[in-house]
């Protein structure tokens, strides 16, 4: 399963500087590219409000 990004983000794009694979695009909130996300869980561990959650 792909993670996605809640109405929590606050945009500070901490999620897609720490995402291996560039699945973040920019957006308010962030998106995953569900197809590109390995589910690696890098995105929620760099969160600083959890915004990034398993779908």
């Amino acid at each position: 399963m792909a993670y996605k990004i809640t109405e929590d983000c606050i945009g500070c794009g901490a999620c897609q500087a720490g995402c291996p694979v560039d699945a973040i695009a920019d957006g308010t909130p962030y998106v995953i590219d569900e197809n590109a996300c390995i589910d690696c869980g890098a995105c929620a561990g760099a969160c600083p409000v959890g915004a990034p959650v398993e779908a």
